[in-house]
């Protein structure tokens, strides 16, 4: 799901075909009115921020739906949009209140009001949907309002990193009167008070987002028009690009076409960046599944050659990740490394025999179908599992909703997802991943872990938060309910007359469609 690239220490190939001034915006008066078609692969669950928890939904919402704090490009600190100010009022960070900004009008043409935050923030609570996002509020206890524009969040316990949450799709605020508050809405239909408005929706086709003239907010202004299609698989959006049936594509290209990229192109723009985004083998812990017992989610961590996936799936476009926080966020940290330095099948098959398990361990893994490489990867996973004999794989592939609601539900053994970032913070690996109830829901509970959690929300300076994380990992290396797999680059490519690339997506989780611009 998750579906956010971080600190991007931005390395813009483009500049070499096109000078240093050549991201400097200079719009052709005759294209203002222009749509600019944006591809992607990245798939939507729902168009109700009360039931999605994934890359591709809250893409969309980002630019549709406002929330009262959203992000800066490469920004660490949330700031004002829906709000006009907010700030926590106590010094124990159990109280955030937010003031809302004047003028604020839905679709309708009807107000915002506290009350639709304090909707918005309940419904999702009441719905809990498995693919929801639930789980990113579990500390916040009660919403109240005073008059037409303060809202107070009380949370149950210290949380610092409660404003990042604000700023994410679990904080979209939606018209009260167009959703109801203790089930999805459905249909092709969104009211938000975004720089857009969603005026047609086709799933797994495209959405058409025409800028929103009523917009108040953090941007002094809206975008282009906008027309987001939906592919498949990386392949057909790879072709869709070779045909020039899109402007931009993103999210994801195929590996080798990554890896083939060129600054020398004088036909496309290419931005590659570092990203916060990584990918896990997640592995249900439950009684009832064969990978239970700790001693056989360590023999698979003995078996993961992550260089040579790297390297033989995705064209050296991923970096091996050995850790559950990734590198450029606070706390980061090399734990799978440290316990399980190199492939080793003797360690693994003494873990086994240890367990006492038949040989070999048979297992279900799940991918989402055309999530970038997902089946090259699950076949060499499977391949180094398999190759000493001490594990048997069956692999599938579903739909990504299917697949969603399959792993929610504990009907797969182990299964790989991708996981971009909520915000530049690594509070944003903790709960979500491996917490209690987690949103990735393994089945994984550990006192220890869930302490550290807790204590790590208590600092407001998020320096101080390093070597809670680093404990976390280091128990999270010895129970594995995951396995890290990689680190992935993030590359948005264009055609030359389409400028603003390099600001459509980094480790904020915010999608920017408005800083697209013809050239």
């Amino acid at each position: 799901m998750r579906s956010v690239r971080m600190r991007i220490l931005a390395t813009l190939l483009v500049l070499a075909a096109v000078g240093v001034g050549g991201w400097k915006l200079l719009p052709s008066q005759g294209n203002k009115n222009k749509t600019i078609t944006v591809g992607t692969t990245d798939a939507v669950t729902s168009l109700d921020p009360a039931g999605a928890y994934d890359a591709g939904s809250w893409a969309l919402f980002s630019n549709v739906f406002q929330s009262l704090l959203t992000f800066d490009p490469d920004g660490v600190t949330p700031i004002p949009d829906a709000a006009k100010s907010c700030k926590f009022t106590d010094t124990g960070l159990k109280t955030y209140q937010c003031v809302l900004r004047d003028g604020i009008t839905f679709p309708s043409g009807r107000a915002m009001t506290a009350e639709d935050v304090k909707y918005s923030f309940d419904r999702v609570k009441k719905i809990n949907s498995d693919v929801g996002p639930a789980s990113l509020l579990s500390t916040l206890d009660s919403v109240a309002v005073d008059g037409n524009d303060k809202v107070t969040f009380n949370l149950s316990t210290p949380d610092a990193t409660f404003p990042f949450k604000v700023a994410t799709g679990a904080g979209a605020i939606v018209d009260r009167n167009k959703y109801p508050a203790d089930a999805l809405r459905t249909g092709a239909g969104a009211d938000g008070s975004g720089p857009y408005t969603l005026t047609s929706y086709t799933k797994d086709r495209q959405a058409t987002l025409e800028p929103n003239t009523s917009y108040k907010g953090a941007l002094s202004s809206t975008g282009r028009p906008i027309e987001l299609r939906y592919y498949g698989d990386s392949n057909q959006l790879n072709s869709a690009w070779k045909a020039k049936q899109i402007d931009v594509a993103t999210h994801t290209l195929p590996p080798g076409v990554l890896s083939g990229l060129s600054a020398s192109d004088p036909n496309q723009r290419v931005t590659e960046s570092d990203s916060a985004e990584t990918r896990n083998l997640y592995l249900n812990t439950r009684e009832s599944s064969p990978l239970h017992d700790v001693r056989v989610r360590r023999a698979m961590a003995w078996l993961i050659n992550r260089e040579q996936l790297a390297a033989t799936v995705y064209d050296g476009t991923v970096d091996p990740l050995y850790s559950l926080i990734p590198t450029g966020l606070t706390g980061h940290s090399t734990s799978f490394f440290d316990d399980y330095p190199r492939p080793s099948t003797d360690k693994a098959k003494a873990l086994l025999e240890q367990a006492g398990v038949t040989l070999p361990v048979h297992f279900t893994y799940g991918y989402g179908k055309g999530r970038g490489a997902g089946a090259e990867e699950a076949a060499e996973l499977k391949k180094q599992l398999e190759a000493g004999g001490l594990f048997k794989v069956d692999v599938k592939g579903y739909e990504w909703t299917d697949f969603q609601k399959r792993w929610a539900t504990g009907k797969l053994d182990s299964y790989a997802v991708g996981w971009i970032a909520d915000y530049p913070d690594p509070d944003t690996f903790g709960s979500p991943l491996v917490g209690t109830g987690s949103s990735m829901s393994t089945g994984y509970s550990n006192k220890i872990v869930d302490q550290l959690i807790a204590h790590s929300q208590q600092f407001a300076d998020r320096s101080k938060v390093a070597q809670d994380f680093r404990t976390l990992q280091a128990d999270v290396a010895a129970d594995v309910p995951l396995l890290p797999l990689w680190q992935r680059k993030d590359y948005v490519v264009s055609t030359e007359d389409v400028g603003g690339g390099q600001y459509l997506s980094d480790g904020t989780g915010v999608f920017r469609l408005w800083r697209l611009d013809w050239i």
